[in-house]
């Protein structure tokens, strides 16, 4: 059999964030390869030449030209993804667009009436693909505790916890009204993406609620700033349906008509005690079947890593015809058209109801 050639893709960007997907690439090159980085100076393409062993250009056009890759990925500043974006579709390239597609509302508007109809865009909204959702996911769509009717999320912000909300709750593209507050508190925050800051002082931290009303059920949006660093706060998930709730790995729901029972989403870890299996995320299952499978075994990632990992291998499939969509952009521009009505009513103090837009399907 012959071997199947690696993912070939470009980022446009050499922030943090665009680290991300180069440092997967390198721990995975049987399955994801680097074509190129679009840096703005030679200074910097210098650097990330020296640190990753990538190739880098000052323009898309170069990058293109030197060698085509499979898709790019934009990994740059909210307000200049969309000229990004747009640009790589007026060369025929596969899109996946960080997250969010673009800044604001016009924004939003702007792009998709641009490129909504290419069909070539693709946005990086990860958090399906993390192995703990991906198994709840699973159970929710087989009727495990029947029709979903209310998702409440503490663990991410904005756009990703709305894209789990509706995801969850089967949403699609309904018109949600949104009622938010924000609420300060004392609280160590001992961590950040920079390190450990040795620091044990509280400090007022606001935490936000909100709730999102949509036809089908309701969402329950609760984030404290730093929530994804912060190791003094957990997160939390509670999907709720007809015939029972999952909350986190839990799962209560009725057998019959007298019998409620409850399981559990059990991982298998190896590297633990005696295993010499090496550090890693086997499986997850319920009720004695595999509900997730890591098939990125021996790469020892993180969850957040699977879940990267996991998309851009999907967006290779799409891009070979093999798969479908993996996140149009018309689920991003809804997550964010819905994170920005969160924004909007904190700052009014009044419920916010959105529209149907173009993207709407």
């Amino acid at each position: 059999m012959t071997a199947r050639p690696a993912g070939r893709f470009g980022v446009v960007g050499s922030g943090w964030r665009s680290e991300f997907f180069l440092r997967l690439a390198r721990r995975l090159p049987e399955r994801l390869s680097v074509s190129g980085v679009v840096t703005r100076t030679a200074e910097r393409g210098a650097e990330v030449e020296a640190r990753w062993g990538v190739p880098t250009f000052r323009t898309v056009e170069d990058m293109l030209a030197a060698e085509r890759p499979e898709f790019v990925i934009p990994s740059v500043p909210w307000p200049v993804t969309p000229e990004v974006t747009k640009e790589l579709v007026g060369f025929g390239v596969p899109v996946l667009a960080e997250t969010p597609p673009a800044a604001d509302l016009d924004g939003l508007r702007d792009l998709w009436s641009a490129v909504g109809s290419s069909g070539l865009v693709q946005v990086a909204e990860q958090y399906l693909h993390m192995p703990g959702h991906a198994a709840r996911l699973a159970l929710v769509r087989e009727g495990v505790i029947g029709q979903v009717t209310s998702v409440q999320i503490s663990s991410t912000h904005l756009y990703h916890a709305v894209s789990m909300i509706r995801h969850m709750l089967g949403a699609g593209y309904e018109d949600a009204t949104v009622h938010a507050r924000s609420f300060t508190a004392p609280l160590v925050d001992p961590l950040s993406k920079d390190g450990w800051a040795g620091e044990v002082t509280p400090k007022d931290v606001a935490t936000t609620i909100a709730t999102v009303e949509f036809s089908s059920g309701m969402g329950l949006y609760d984030f404290t700033d730093n929530q994804w660093w912060n190791p003094l706060r957990t997160r939390r998930i509670v999907i709720r349906g007809s015939l029972g709730e999952l909350v986190d790995d839990r799962v209560v729901r009725l057998a019959d008509p007298r019998t409620p029972v409850e399981s559990h989403l059990i991982r298998r870890q190896t590297g633990i005690d005696l295993n010499l299996e090496g550090f890693d995320l086997d499986h997850i299952s319920f009720d004695g079947r595999v509900v997730y499978r890591n098939e990125y075994q021996g790469a020892r990632f993180s969850e957040d890593d699977l879940a990267v990992v996991s998309l851009l291998c999907h967006m290779t499939d799409w891009c070979r015809g093999e798969a479908p969509e993996p996140y149009p952009l018309a689920e991003g521009c809804q997550d964010h058209l819905i994170s920005l009505a969160i924004g909007e009513s904190l700052r009014t103090g009044a419920g916010v109801t959105t529209a149907q837009e173009a993207w709407a399907r």
